[in-house]
């Protein structure tokens, strides 16, 4: 790969992380508000949608970070 590639997949990985970073804070957000909820319904769909935040969240952040350990340990060698 060239040096250029390199460089445009690392950045495009830090922005996922990044952004990955902003969903999971967000889910954070969703999963507290749930505390202030009335209903059973609006527990579990403020959980459902807090947790899957989450996930999505967490699941780019990983993938990020394999990316970048990945491209890196190709440049070592």
């Amino acid at each position: 790969m060239d040096t250029i590639e390199e460089k445009a997949k690392i950045k495009a990985a830090q922005i996922n992380n990044a952004l990955g970073f902003f969903i999971m804070v967000f889910g954070v957000i969703v999963l507290f508000a749930m505390i202030f909820t009335e209903t059973f319904v609006e527990r579990m769909t403020d959980m459902v949608a807090g947790l899957l935040l989450l996930s999505i969240g967490g699941g780019m952040m990983w993938k990020a970070k394999r990316t970048i350990k990945k491209i890196k340990t190709k440049k070592e060698q």
